[in-house]
């Protein structure tokens, strides 16, 4: 496990958090990482914070979770429930959060990014949903948010040729709400989070929650799917081809068992 502590912080830019992973470049997660972002967005609402920017130091936002993490362990089905246990008060979160996404945004990456209410992204960004290029069902409830943010036809093209979405496409597709410069996302991300700020909280809030009602009451059942299909699917001879590929850097070849 991470030493989580260090690897994320909270600042207050008067009604706005900034919380930021610090594990570059690739700022992969853990159950531990996503518990410490699911803590800082608590807090912060606690203390008064009317929106949040979800950000990253680096060159990627975020490459989702380590493999070896979950698929190397005596029972990936219960590290990968850990991590998803926390991915949920992440959704949770009570205020508006805004992604601001430099670099990759891949595979669990990819649905952090998509559990926040918005995104802003540079040109460079690279929005993957990678799983099928592993060889296993997709996570972190992509499943549920993917077609809610871009609609099932393009998001069923992502998730079936794991083919990556750049900056500008992504804007075009409603993935990327705001398209800013190369190196200004989080100042875009922090400007938009100062303008829900300015609103009244309270109506905030409460639309809020009517907007993301149907998503959380179906959240949990997404997440459960998701993780039978990953159980199942990583004990397949394409799982384990995916994966070692994708460590290898090499151009995996599925035979469909």
């Amino acid at each position: 496990m991470s030493d989580a502590t260090s690897q994320v912080s909270m600042e207050r830019d008067e009604h706005v958090a900034i919380v930021e992973m610090h594990d570059p470049p690739a700022n992969f997660f853990d159950r531990d990482i996503l518990a410490a972002i699911a803590d800082a967005g608590e807090r912060a609402t606690a203390e008064g914070a009317r929106a949040i920017v979800l950000c990253s130091e680096g060159r990627h936002f975020c490459a989702g979770a380590r493999l070896a993490d979950v698929t190397g362990t005596l029972d990936p089905r219960a590290s990968a429930a850990a991590v998803y246990e926390q991915a949920v008060r992440i959704f949770r979160i009570p205020v508006p959060v805004i992604a601001a996404v430099q670099g990759a945004a891949v595979g669990g990456g990819l649905g952090l990014a998509c559990a926040a209410d918005f995104r802003v992204a540079g040109p460079r960004a690279r929005f993957e949903a990678n799983f099928s290029r592993l060889g296993f069902h997709c996570g972190f409830a992509l499943s549920l948010t993917l077609p809610r943010i871009i609609g099932h036809p393009h998001a069923e093209l992502m998730l079936y040729t794991g083919a990556p979405v750049r900056g500008s496409e992504a804007h075009t597709l409603g993935l990327a709400d705001r398209l800013a410069a190369e190196g200004e996302e989080r100042a875009v991300a922090l400007e938009l989070a100062r303008q829900i700020a300015r609103a009244a909280p309270l109506a905030v809030r409460s639309m809020r929650a009517t907007m993301r009602a149907g998503l959380l009451a179906d959240l949990e059942r997404a997440l459960n799917r998701e993780l039978d299909e990953q159980d199942r699917l990583w004990r397949t001879d394409d799982a384990a081809a995916g994966i070692a590929a994708s460590l290898e850097r090499t151009e995996p070849t599925f035979l469909g068992h």
